[in-house]
Parts: structure tokens; C-alpha cells; sequence
């Protein structure tokens, strides 16, 4: 739940550990007011949980404001209510875009587009629950999720729920929720301003005034402990060891959660995963190996919550900078699971899927060296599959197509011909083994190059494959027309760059 919560984080435009740092306070809160253990334990994943829904309206957010994450991290600023709200809404619609495309859709938010985001709060409750439901947790977490929107003046979403009809659970969430973002930006003192400017509106006016009475002992080191190790070691009691049959269950909640932040990755993350995981059978690699690129492709795409739906689900020609905040996406995947440990290999794997074997991927430029083959099945699976999906500047390709497209990325060097043909073969594709090697090079001209790069000479090299030493010189000059090079070393160096010798090794 904490790790999902990193990934929460990135799409309500805040640091990592805001939600962290807010069920401290609010388990700080319920110590206070002296809930029961069993309330302390709703309360726990109840604000772990309360804004998980975000990306499911961020499709609809986007649409109206763009950047859908800025409108959310702004939101904390303001009692989001009546005019106050109408002023800030308008204020964001359309962020960044030209006048007359502003007043444009400024005119179509007043005439529908705010009854549209309303009713998008509903869809945000909806899958906060849902996921709750689906990582195990009953009725009491359920059922608090469902007014995340609600305030104390009735104001909120629901609008029939106002005062003590909110569950307690939930109203001291809300409080740690806007807590946390107003103390981290103003320290103490702006955070107890917030809460009395909005005491008997927003928020419950007995929590306000118990937090205010105790605002020093509440937000005591809040900005400077690492906030994962005090929530999670803090609360033991709470903590239950997954089965594998579980953790594949939460990660398979991970990957939906994911997809649904576009309407164009909807299943995305699944498919990856199952032609990631059949490629990983066709090879023959260990179950450990197995289980392992089946859980990194289902999380690949987590660090996408982090990516405003403006630029995910824009059709026109990305700019430069919109082009960079997408390739940080697999560096966030791999920070929100950089704990414990065994997220954290599974982490670090799915982070790769963008790597290409010349180095000419991202996020860290990684070359076919760095790259197991893992990691190359993930990366051939994610391209295959999203060749078939309709993105909002092209419409899907045929299958046959996104199969050619893979066979020329393996010709320019940037996928692994193993990894591709594997993921081909499991999708039912009939892929000849020679159609798929770097520098357009041939199936014998690889064991020429592989013999070659290892130093052996031409005379040994034509004793290895029974052929003359004239036909060995004849590829040994045409493999070096191919790759652009001159000497042994830099062949050898193209041949571990893209994994040839490790194919052949793994031929032989």
C-alpha cells in the first residue's frame, strides 16, 4: 500500500512521501482522539488509499486543464468551494494554450464541462474502492473511500453527506491530507492558518480545534524523518506477509491502476505482460526468471501516473520538454519501487523497458552489456504490444505490421533479435531465426563474427565452421563493410553491444 502510494504522489503533483508523511499525522490524530485499534488500522489504509483514484479521472482533468497534476497540487492552496472553486477552475482551464483556444473552452466549461468534472470525483471514489476491495481490505476501508470529496458543510461530493455523517476515519484524513502540503510549504504556523480559515467549512471544527491545541506534538520532525521507515516500522501490527498468489493479485491491481490514466493504455500493461512472460517460456529461462518479467511488465508503466494526461493523451507533435517529462516516467517507475526489497528488483527491471541495446534509450542510455535478457523481452514485448494499440496520433497496426516494424528495429540494433523472435513466436507469429540480425548481417556471417571477436584467426575460424579460408576472408570483409569498421576490437565490441555472442553461446 505505501509503494502504491508513491505512485498517488506523482499524479496529485506532489513529492514523494506526501501521502506517507500524511498518514503519519493522521495516525498521530487517531492516537489523540483515541480511536480503537481496529479504527487506527482502517485509518491506516484509508489514507494510504483516499486519493488512489486520482488517475482515474485524469483523462477528463486533462481534457479541461492540461496539466491535470497542476490543477491538483494548486487545489491545496484554497477552500474548494462556491466561487472560490468556479474562480480557480476557470483559472486552469486550458492552461498554457493560446487566448482564443482559453475562452474557447472556458466557455465550455461554464456551459457543462464543470458538471463533467463533479461527476468525475465519482469515478475517483469509485476506484479507490474498488482497489481496496481487490488488495484484500473489507467493508471499513471500503466504505470511507466513497467520500474522499465530502466536506463538512455539505458542500462536498456526495453533497447529501455533511457533519458527523462523514465517517470520523475520513474527516481526519482530510485534515492530514491538507496538513501536510501547507506545512511543507509554510511550516508550522501556515498549516494551523489553513485549518482555522477553514474550520466548520472543509473541516471538522472539534478535529481543528484538538490538532491546533496540539499542532506541535502532531507535526513534531514531520519534514525531516524519512517518512517510509516511521510509517511502516512504526506499524507492525499492520503488516501481513503476501503470498505470491497475493503479490501477483496487488500488482496486477498496480498495472490496472496504472492504464486507466489514459483511455489509450487500457490494458495495456497486462498485454506486455503476458507476451513478456510467454517470450520468457519460448527461451527456455528459469522460472525464477519467469515470474520475475511477468511482475516487472504488469508495473512497467506505474512511473506514467507521474506524466500529465495533457501530454499522454495529446495528438499533435510533442514539444521538447513534454518529449523529456516522458522519459522520466521509467526512472519514477523505479523509485516508487525502491522499497522493500523485493519490489525493488522488480522495480529496477521494469525501469529498463525503455533501454535499447545501441544505447540510444532512456532513461540511462543503457547498451545490450547492461541489458539481461529480461529486460530485453520486456522492452521487445512493450513495443510489439503497443504497435497494436491506437495511440492519439496514429491508429493501431495490424499485427503483421507491428511484426515488420520489430524485425527492422532488430536490423537497426536497438532491439534484441532473440528477445523479438521469442515474443513473436509466442504470439503466434511465423518468424525466420535469420531475419532478424543487426547490420542486416546473415546467420553464418554472426558465427564468423562471434569466432572472430573471440581472436580467433581466419585459418581457425574456417576449421570451426568447415568452410575454405577464402570464404571465411570473404565474410570477414563483408561483415566489416557492414558494421562500418575496420579492425577486430571494434567488431567485437558491435557484437557484445548487441548481444551476438551471447546468442550464439546460447545457440551453441
Amino acid at each position: 500500500m505505501a509503494a502504491l502510494s508513491l505512485a498517488t504522489d506523482l499524479g496529485l503533483g506532489q513529492p514523494q512521501q506526501h501521502i506517507i508523511r500524511q498518514t503519519l499525522i493522521a495516525m498521530r490524530m487517531a492516537d489523540l482522539e483515541g480511536l480503537s485499534d481496529d479504527e487506527r488500522a482502517a485509518i491506516f489504509y484509508v489514507s494510504l488509499l483516499a486519493w488512489v483514484g486520482c488517475v482515474a479521472d485524469a483523462h477528463e482533468m486533462g481534457k479541461w486543464f492540461g496539466d491535470d497534476m497542476a490543477v491538483r497540487a494548486d487545489s491545496y492552496l484554497i477552500d474548494m468551494t462556491g466561487l472560490r472553486m468556479m474562480r480557480f477552475m476557470i483559472g486552469h482551464v486550458a492552461s498554457g494554450s493560446s487566448p482564443i483556444h482559453r475562452l474557447t473552452m472556458i466557455g465550455r466549461f461554464l456551459a457543462g464541462g464543470s458538471k463533467e468534472v463533479e461527476q468525475s470525483m465519482a469515478a475517483h471514489c469509485q476506484t479507490s474502492g474498488d482497489l481496496s476491495l481487490r488488495l484484500g481490505l473489507g467493508p471499513e476501508v471500503r466504505d470511507p473511500l466513497q467520500q474522499a470529496f465530502a466536506r463538512w458543510d455539505g458542500k462536498g461530493f456526495p453533497a447529501t453527506l455533511a457533519g458527523s455523517e462523514i465517517a470520523r476515519i475520513m474527516r481526519i484524513v482530510h485534515v492530514a491530507n491538507d496538513v501536510e502540503a501547507l506545512h511543507r510549504m509554510g511550516g508550522e504556523d501556515a498549516a494551523v492558518e489553513m485549518l482555522r480559515s477553514r474550520r466548520g467549512t472543509e473541516f471538522d471544527p472539534e478535529l481543528v480545534d484538538h490538532f491546533c491545541a496540539h499542532a506541535g506534538e502532531l507535526l513534531a520532525g514531520i519534514g525531516e524523518l524519512d517518512g517510509w521507515d516511521a510509517l511502516i516500522g512504526g506499524q507492525a501490527p499492520l503488516g501481513h506477509l503476501l503470498t505470491d498468489e497475493e503479490l501477483d493479485r496487488a500488482l496486477e491491481a498496480f498495472a490496472d491502476y496504472a492504464d486507466v490514466k489514459s483511455p489509450f493504455t487500457l490494458g495495456h500493461s497486462r498485454g506486455v505482460a503476458h507476451h513478456a512472460a510467454a517470450g520468457a517460456a519460448t527461451l527456455g529461462l528459469p522460472s525464477a526468471d519467469l515470474v520475475l518479467v511477468r511482475r516487472a511488465a504488469l508495473v512497467h508503466d506505474v512511473g506514467a501516473i507521474g506524466v500529465s494526461a495533457g501530454i499522454l493523451d495529446k495528438a499533435e507533435r510533442l514539444t521538447e520538454t513534454e518529449r523529456e517529462r516522458i522519459r522520466t516516467h521509467p526512472y519514477l517507475t523505479a523509485r516508487t519501487f525502491s522499497k522493500p526489497r523485493k519490489l525493488a528488483a522488480i522495480g529496477q527491471l521494469a525501469a529498463m523497458h525503455h533501454e535499447r541495446m545501441d544505447g540510444s534509450g532512456y532513461p540511462s542510455g543503457l547498451t545490450a552489456d547492461a541489458l539481461p535478457m529480461t529486460a530485453r523481452l520486456i522492452a521487445a514485448a512493450d513495443v510489439y504490444h503497443a504497435l497494436l494499440e491506437p495511440r492519439p496520433h496514429r491508429p493501431a497496426w495490424t499485427r503483421d505490421a507491428a511484426r515488420d516494424i520489430l524485425a527492422a528495429e532488430v536490423t537497426d540494433g536497438r532491439l534484441d533479435g532473440e528477445a523479438v523472435r521469442a515474443v513473436l513466436d509466442a504470439a503466434g507469429h511465423r518468424v525466420r531465426r535469420q531475419a532478424a540480425h543487426p547490420a542486416r548481417l546473415s546467420t553464418r556471417e554472426v558465427e564468423v563474427l562471434v569466432l572472430l571477436s573471440r581472436g580467433l584467426t581466419k585459418k581457425s575460424i574456417a576449421r570451426e565452421l568447415t568452410l575454405s579460408t577464402k570464404t571465411v576472408s570473404a565474410h570477414v570483409e563483408h561483415i566489416y563493410t557492414k558494421l562500418g569498421v575496420s579492425t577486430r576490437g571494434a567488431a567485437a565490441l558491435f557484437a557484445m553491444r548487441h548481444g551476438l555472442i551471447r546468442a550464439a553461446d546460447a545457440g551453441d
